[in-house]
């Protein structure tokens, strides 16, 4: 089996999980007042470790889920996804395995960059405009729990990423 189709299916059932969880299980917890976004994490971590094009495929997965999932004009959340997953493919180049700083800086300005673009789209257009007010209740926890989730869940991403090169690897050396 092609070493790109597999990592595309871990990477697939990856997301589907994340998805399930942050939408199935996280309001089910009345402790929670806010939750981790791991399709944000998981779309930005693909596209900061594979590239511009994987973060653009995943984003696509990601957006169209939550597209499918929540109301509204169909193509909301992939829109930003997409953009989410290409502008973290570029900071591939700054790459490192155990190099957390940058993921947990572009962790934060994503969801940053998620939040505001909620704010602007779903409240400010309808004169909500108590923005500390949103900030305070919705934003900053929001925030806090995905930068926090991310040091595990880069991790998790981590180690699947170097078992599938470590397979990839003795598949190329069983070959000679």
């Amino acid at each position: 089996m092609n070493m790109r189709i597999k990592r595309a299916g871990i990477n697939l059932c990856l997301m589907i999980l994340a998805f399930t969880i942050q939408n199935c299980v996280f309001p089910l917890m009345p402790f929670l007042t806010a939750t981790p976004n791991l399709l944000l994490i998981l779309t930005f971590s693909f596209g900061f470790i594979e590239g511009k094009q994987a973060g653009m495929f995943y984003g696509v997965l990601a957006g169209i889920l939550l597209d499918l999932f929540y109301s509204g004009p169909f193509g909301f959340y992939t829109l930003f996804y997409i953009y989410v997953g290409y502008l973290n493919g570029i900071c591939t180049k700054y790459y490192y395995e155990d190099y957390i700083t940058l993921p947990l800086i572009l962790s934060l300005v994503n969801e940053l960059a998620y939040n505001l673009y909620i704010y602007v789209f779903r409240f400010l257009i309808r004169g909500r405009l108590n923005i500390l007010y949103y900030l305070r209740e919705l934003m900053i926890p929001e925030i806090i729990f995905t930068v926090v989730t991310t040091l595990f869940l880069y991790r998790l991403i981590l180690f699947i990423n170097r078992w599938l090169k470590r397979m990839e690897n003795r598949r190329d050396t069983t070959i000679v």
